[in-house]
């Protein structure tokens, strides 16, 4: 067992390398160029979009507000609380610098996915809107690339009873067990029935849950990270020092922090970015390609916000609290060092905050998750295997809440890389689409005024 961990390590090493990282943040500042940085400037108009796009009358399935929410509901998770906590852990406060570098060019890998999405989007035999990196290397690149679209839907529906779902079961069981010593099979019974509730309603109830709980609980968590911030408001600047320097400079060791190179701080900045918001792990375009629009550029302005929100607004407020909170330095890693950030500025609430947080998040990402994997295996098996799919992701739930995990793990870290291969090759063959689907965007735009 100890030789099959330690070759999946390997593995996993060499998926998510240097390679990959520079790929996944090359291709986001290509599109970006390519797009005369479309996605920045229109930042505040994609705003304006997103709450408009709470109602629409155009073909889809769902709104493009319920769209991002859903694709939201899968991305924020773990990786914007123990994610942050460990990009620091590890490459020090510098690692948040290069976590915002990679939204900030991912929000344009982001709206190119949807872009596409939403151009090659097929409907099913129930006539319910399809779409993602299967589809749109499918059905926009030539028959030779097909194969491509097959590899991406077999990693993605086995990478999601990983990625998706046993690892945030057990999220969810630890975390609870942790604060109210709950036993995990009782987490697991009660995480399992509400799931059935809302996956065996498909995507409609999916993306009706996700749009009210999303944006509660991260409202709810950026409020209490908030209140943090601002009693602190005299050390930000200094906060925002040590990133800044840390970004360029190696980080001392000091307390339990063992200190940290700038490479470090750049590898473990962009993977932990990538993990949190999935900007070209091809994920959240499944989503959005159910989106009620009619036009791709649209749905892709409102799909490059969740980039946005989740690393640049959720993962930035994690990170603040854990710098000025001193806690940083402490050694310890992951969620712990996020609960001892809140709990040491907001003693009593602060590790509530996080718990609740976890388990909401983690339980929002099992939802997403669940689309995302079936999309995924009805374009590998048609539309007979939605149901056994259903029904084995909810079984799968509480083995995951009760079980030791790391080669699961492991597993789908590696699967949930190689898922971003065939859609990285997709986004690079097709950015002429995307370039003139845009171009053609804003010259309608101006036309009108």
């Amino acid at each position: 067992m100890e030789n099959i961990e330690s070759i999946l390590n390997e593995v996993s090493t060499f998926v998510w390398g240097p390679v990959m990282l520079v790929l996944l943040l090359g291709i986001g500042v290509y599109l970006t160029i390519g797009l005369r940085f479309f996605t920045w400037r229109n930042t505040y108009s994609a705003l304006k979009m997103l709450w408009a796009g709470r109602e629409s009358d155009k073909k889809g399935d769902i709104t493009p507000f319920e769209a991002l929410m859903t694709a939201l509901s899968a991305t924020i998770g773990t990786g914007n609380i123990a994610g942050v906590a460990t990009a620091i852990t590890l490459g020090g406060p510098g690692a948040i610098f290069w976590m915002w570098v990679t939204a900030l060019f991912g929000m344009a890998t982001k709206y190119a996915e949807a872009v596409l999405a939403v151009k090659y989007r097929e409907q099913d035999d129930r006539g319910r809107f399809v779409g993602g990196p299967m589809y749109y290397i499918k059905n926009g690149l030539k028959s030779h690339w097909r194969w491509l679209a097959t590899a991406f839907a077999f990693f993605g529906a086995i990478a999601a009873f990983g990625i998706g779902n046993m690892v945030q079961a057990n999220s969810v069981a630890d975390a609870v067990n942790s604060l109210f010593q709950i036993p995990n099979y009782y987490t697991a019974g009660v995480l399992t029935l509400l799931s059935a509730v809302v996956i065996l309603g498909g995507i409609q109830r999916i993306a009706e849950v996700a749009a009210k709980l999303v944006p509660i609980m991260a409202i709810a968590y950026i409020a209490a990270a908030l209140f943090i911030i601002i009693s602190e408001y005299q050390a930000i600047p200094q906060a925002f020092s040590l990133i800044f320097k840390h970004a360029f400079s190696e980080t001392a060791a000091v307390g339990g922090f063992a200190g940290a190179t700038v490479w470090a701080a750049i590898r473990f900045g962009v993977a932990r970015g990538v993990f949190s918001n999935e900007a070209g792990l091809g994920s959240a375009p499944i989503a959005h390609a159910a989106a009620k629009t009619n036009h791709p550029a649209k749905q892709g302005m409102v799909a490059m916000l969740g980039t946005f929100i989740d690393t640049i607004l959720v993962c930035t407020m994690t990170a603040l609290v854990i710098i000025l909170s001193g806690a940083w330095s402490s050694g310890v890693s992951g969620a712990a060092l996020s609960s001892l950030a809140f709990t040491n500025s907001l003693p009593v609430v602060g590790g509530y905050v996080v718990v609740f947080g976890l388990v909401v998040f983690a339980f929002t990402t099992i939802l997403g998750w669940s689309y995302y994997g079936e999309r995924c295996a009805e374009y590998l098996w048609g539309t007979k295997i939605i149901w056994p799919y259903r029904v084995l992701w909810l079984c799968v739930i509480p083995i995951g809440a009760m079980s030791k995990l790391t080669l699961v793990w492991l597993v789908a870290d590696i699967l949930n890389g190689l898922m971003a291969i065939p859609n990285l090759i997709a986004l690079v063959l097709l950015s002429p689409v995307i370039f003139k689907i845009t171009r053609d965007f804003v010259s309608s735009k101006d036309r009108q005024g």
